[in-house]
């Protein structure tokens, strides 16, 4: 994402002019977005952004279940 909003950025910059990035070549500005192209092609090979979604979903899962416990005063006592 990160390299996503940098070569939004960058493209901004270079399309105004502004600062020294007008002075750049294309390749460099549009890096950025080429290098967010192969992340996410690596994150959904690799299963990473599924594995993330599921941790998401489990967290949601659990928080619910003990705001539910809580609520019916089962909650975890400690010593």
């Amino acid at each position: 994402m990160y390299a996503l909003l940098l070569g939004v950025l960058l493209i901004l910059l270079k399309f105004l002019e502004i600062g020294p990035v007008a002075n750049w070549s294309w390749w460099w500005v549009l890096s950025p977005l080429a290098g967010a192209v192969v992340w996410w092609a690596w994150a959904d090979a690799t299963g990473y952004t599924k594995r993330k979604a599921m941790e998401k979903m489990e967290q949601r899962k659990q928080d619910r279940i003990n705001k539910q416990k809580e609520a019916l005063g089962m909650r975890r006592r400690t010593r």
